[in-house]
């Protein structure tokens, strides 16, 4: 279990979930890091349907203390009569927002802060969404967004959402779903090929303490085609705002009740780590070393494996199915992904910089091209310290969709990439030491112990069980092998 601090304690700055991910570390290493320049964009179901059509109670209550200074705009430019939704409020609370006489009767008075309260949130209703943006595969102008809902299974405009990831470099969070007790199967568009699908950590009703996801709580893969999801947990318990009640804006009897627990729902723990990638892109966007990361040439994929890579690994993290056998053909272990986020080490991963392959620092990512018919695989060599620490590294690329309606998978640019750890002996001998290579997933995953004062390859290449595709394969490799990586403090 990762303890962090006792509701007393937690009582300080709330959510303590945002800590727990690494949020707020980050802005103690980073002040600038508030969102500042960072358009989210926030995809919102109506809570009410006639004939089929919303009737945009999709809004959060911007109304509500914590989003006095907001800066919030939605889709519909505020125009004619539209409800709240206690949904969308608790999600744009903390993503976005501040209140620092905050109150919450078990925990008593506190500081509210979202993961990114300088950004501007950009909330959409999802039908629209769908018609405006996704079906004419429009660009939206958002740096990322995240989305809690999600269907049962693949559509065309899950398939459309897909597409506007990899067309578009937009990195698409969304909630994979409620466990169990909600429905078993991942839910789309989190289980979309190019998604960054996310399931919660268990909280046992704490608001500061998180552990191994419940499969009755977070929706565990593998997908109905064999695909590991989620990619990444985060807490979803949070301190949130409360809307004010049905009718829009309706003022509250007591003042006090302005705050609630969130529970255990992916649908706050996406908006979580969509917090933590905005302060990444926004450290990307300002550094112009790091510009890329952010770009609209695969920074989805450079931001998902940074994330990956970064996460925490918790109790009983396993490839695949939980038995005794280390399955190369799953990246990620079905209940945690790649684990839990951490965004301190995500942060740090992105500052160590990009760097091409050849000799490269222990910590660090890169974004390359497999071209077709190519037979030299791209090697980043590294050596290890006297201490003994463990490898992660996460190959991430995006799978080709038809940029039109239904948005079908591009068959013949389909790629099969596949991710080895080698070492390379004193006597110049190389040994493979583990492999990830899926014959489904678009993501490879490593994660290993390392041998101190060893010299170590990460060797990108195509699977030897996969078609040669038509068409060059964009990747984004990042990988960290060492223990605690210093903070890189800004000036």
């Amino acid at each position: 279990m990762l303890a962090c601090a006792s509701l007393a304690i937690a009582a300080g700055t709330q959510p303590q979930a945002l800590d727990v991910a690494g949020v707020y570390k980050i802005t103690a290493v980073d002040p600038n890091l508030t969102g500042q320049n960072i358009n989210i964009g926030l995809i919102c179901r109506s809570d009410t349907y006639i004939d089929s059509k919303p009737q945009n109670d999709y809004r959060p209550d911007i109304s509500h203390t914590c989003f006095k200074d907001s800066k919030v705009s939605f889709y519909d430019n505020q125009s004619g009569k539209a409800g709240i939704s206690n949904h969308s409020t608790a999600i744009a609370s903390i993503l976005t927002g501040f209140d620092a006489n905050a109150f919450y009767q078990p925990l008593g008075n506190f500081q509210y802060k979202a993961a990114a309260p300088d950004a501007r949130l950009d909330v959409y209703e999802f039908w629209n969404f769908i018609v405006d943006y996704v079906f004419p595969a429009y660009w939206l102008k958002d740096d990322l967004i995240t989305m809690s809902l999600g269907w049962s299974s693949e559509a065309w405009w899950t398939r459309g959402i897909d597409n506007m990831a990899d067309n578009f470099g937009l990195l698409v969070i969304a909630a994979i779903g409620n466990g169990k007790n909600a429905y078993d199967l991942p839910l789309y568009p989190a289980a979309g090929a190019n998604i960054l699908a996310v399931g919660v950590a268990d909280s046992n009703d704490s608001l500061a303490q998180f552990s191994v996801p419940d499969a009755n709580r977070s929706t565990a893969g593998p997908t109905l085609d064999g695909r590991c999801k989620p990619d990444i947990v985060a807490p979803g318990n949070c301190l949130i705002a409360a809307a004010a009640g049905l009718a829009a804006f309706e003022p509250r009897a007591d003042s006090n009740d302005l705050y609630r627990a969130s529970g255990d729902y992916s649908s706050f723990a996406a908006p979580v780590v969509t917090g933590v990638a905005s302060l990444l892109i926004q450290k990307a966007k300002a550094e112009p070393d790091l510009q890329l990361a952010a770009s609209p040439f695969i920074g989805n994929c450079v931001m998902k494996s940074i994330l990956m890579t970064g996460a925490k690994k918790l109790t009983g993290w396993h490839k695949g199915y939980p038995d005794n056998s280390d399955d190369n053909e799953y990246p990620l272990d079905f209940r945690q992904g790649a684990g839990m986020v951490d965004g301190l080490a995500a942060y740090n991963i992105l500052t160590a910089g990009m760097q091409g392959n050849g000799d490269v620092k222990t910590v660090g990512w890169n974004i390359n091209i497999i071209e077709p018919n190519y037979i030299v695989d791209d090697i980043y060599r590294f050596r290890t310290g006297a201490a003994q620490n463990r490898l992660a590294a996460t190959l991430v690329w995006n799978r080709a969709y038809e940029d039109h309606y239904p948005f079908n998978l591009q068959l013949d640019l389909w790629s099969d990439l596949q991710l080895q750890l080698r070492a390379v002996d004193d006597d110049g001998q190389i040994r493979l030491i583990d492999y990830s290579d899926s014959p489904v997933d678009n993501v490879e995953h490593l994660y290993m112990l390392l041998d101190p004062n060893s010299t170590y390859e990460l060797v990108v290449s195509y699977s030897l069980n996969s078609p040669i595709s038509n068409g060059f394969t964009p990747y984004a490799l990042s990988w960290t092998s060492t223990s605690s990586v210093e903070p890189q403090v800004s000036e």
